[in-house]
């Protein structure tokens, strides 16, 4: 029995890693038929309006999705409290209950787990559904 993948969550705060896992998100998700979520974990600095950072763009991300051949009416954006792998592990979980999570890879030291970055490493270790991680 094959089974059907009808979501696709994708982690995404804006870096290039989430950009391109974003990409490879939509393009298979594309290709399947499937919805896609991007999800984007809110933490307590960016609540709170003391982020170093400006917050990653829905609409950079819609932009990213139709631009790798997902239809605009297939995109849902997800602003999800919490760290990003509890964020991105809660979608797999009802009432989201997606079929496929990935998440892009971050770090650069000989660690595995820096190499591919503890949210991912985490994602991957936790999730009951498949989990693809994207190399940059």
């Amino acid at each position: 029995m094959t089974a059907q993948i009808g979501t696709v969550a994708v982690g995404y705060d804006g870096s290039t890693d989430s950009e391109t896992a974003l990409r490879w998100a939509a393009a298979l998700s594309a290709s399947l038929g499937a919805r896609l979520k991007v999800v984007h974990a809110v933490g307590l600095l960016e609540e709170s309006g003391l982020s170093v950072s400006a917050p990653p763009s829905a609409d950079r991300a819609l932009e990213l999705a139709v631009r790798a051949g997902q239809d605009r009416g297939a995109v849902e954006w997800l602003a999800v409290d919490g760290p990003p792998a509890d964020a991105l592990l809660r979608t797999a979980e009802p009432p989201q209950a997606v079929d496929l999570l990935v998440v892009g890879t971050r770090g650069m030291a000989a660690h595995s787990g820096v190499i591919l970055g503890s949210t991912s490493l985490e994602v991957a270790e936790r999730a009951r559904v498949p989990v693809v991680i994207v190399p940059a």
